[in-house]
């Protein structure tokens, strides 16, 4: 485990480099926070809400230059601090090429190959962060499992679009199996908008006729992008970390080019999961606006006869299992233990 109070300030440079690189608004939060979370949690979100995370503006839609150049100052405020969570699991990462695109093989320490694969799609509303800046988190889910892990570099919007950007999942997942590991030995995993990827890369297989992944692991994933649940209407003011005015709607909008935001070739909550879908762990907050999006995609995927579960924990925030604090060491012990059972 990573030393928790080293963590903590790791967090807290990382947050304030990212949001004073974005111009975000330094403006404090003033939802109370409830007495039923760790001082750990407590201090993370305290932090987030003074923060001012979510008050990051995102450029115009068709902005590549704006866009770029938020990316780019994302990527070198998250660099040094992804190397050292990577140096302190003692991970591996190593670039490759699968499928004509690139990707980040990732390897905890101690790992021997058996087979077994998870392939991670980032998230970061589409338009942010890469497999380079998420491999701290990927590298946490790839130690709880013990699993070598494969992270998929895809291209940001508005630079590429759905289309492509969901060729380029394919093609890995295609490539992976080329190479020699069976699809029922891959587990799918997502954070946010790789939720949403990872969703859809499992449809798309299925509706191909081709066999579907052994396993699906879901941290709160945007799975519908026309923010029409009800936490979208209940939680803005609570969740430290999202705004779907500030930066969600512009990113929801490079990535789904033309197309209704409720269609199912980009919102995949709206898709059809009755003809078959992989046995699902999907992980979230209390205190986010995409809950909704987290508890309506079980309900769906339970509707239609789907093995799924939703792991929900008090008072968490959009994406915490990497935050230095107890409930993010049991989801992710949690997450760990899922992956094993089904990747047999």
């Amino acid at each position: 485990m990573l030393n928790s109070a080293r963590m903590a300030r790791r967090i807290r440079t990382v947050l304030l480099s990212v949001v004073m690189s974005s111009g975000a608004a330094m403006a404090a939060d003033t939802v109370p926070l409830p007495g039923t979370i760790s001082p750990e949690a407590k201090a993370v979100i305290e932090f987030l809400q003074s923060a001012g995370l979510k008050h990051l503006k995102g450029p115009a839609t068709d902005d590549l230059a704006g866009w770029t150049a938020l990316h780019a100052a994302q990527e070198k405020a998250l660099e040094a601090p992804n190397k050292a969570v990577l140096d302190q699991l003692g991970a591996t990462v190593t670039d490759a090429v699968i499928g004509g695109v690139p990707v980040l093989d990732i390897r905890p320490k101690g790992w021997a190959d058996d087979g077994r694969v998870i392939v991670y799609i980032h998230g970061g509303a589409f338009t942010l962060f890469s497999a380079r800046s998420m491999a701290g988190l990927g590298a946490l889910v790839a130690d709880a499992a013990g699993m070598r892990m494969i992270s998929i570099d895809y291209t940001n919007p508005p630079a590429a679009q759905w289309d492509t950007v969901q060729a380029q999942v394919d093609a890995v997942l295609k490539g992976i199996v080329a190479q020699g590991t069976p699809i029922n030995r891959v587990a799918l995993f997502g954070d946010s908008a790789g939720g949403n990827l990872v969703m859809r890369a499992v449809l798309k297989q299925r509706d191909e006729g081709a066999a579907l992944p052994a396993a699906v692991l879901l941290f709160s994933p945007w799975a519908d992008l026309s923010n029409s649940g009800d936490t979208a209407l209940t939680l803005p003011e609570a969740d430290p970390t999202l705004s779907y005015a500030g930066l969600m709607a512009n990113s929801a909008r490079a990535y789904a080019g033309s197309l209704n935001l409720k269609d199912p070739r980009v919102s995949p909550l709206y898709g059809d999961f009755s003809k078959g879908f992989p046995p699902t762990l999907i992980q979230d907050g209390t205190r986010t606006i995409l809950l909704s999006d987290s508890v309506r995609s079980y309900r769906a995927l339970k509707a239609a006869g789907q093995d799924a579960v939703i792991d929900l924990y008090e008072g968490m925030w959009h994406v915490f299992q990497g935050a230095p604090a107890p409930e993010a060491a049991e989801a992710l012990a949690s997450a760990g233990a899922f992956l094993r059972q089904r990747l047999k």
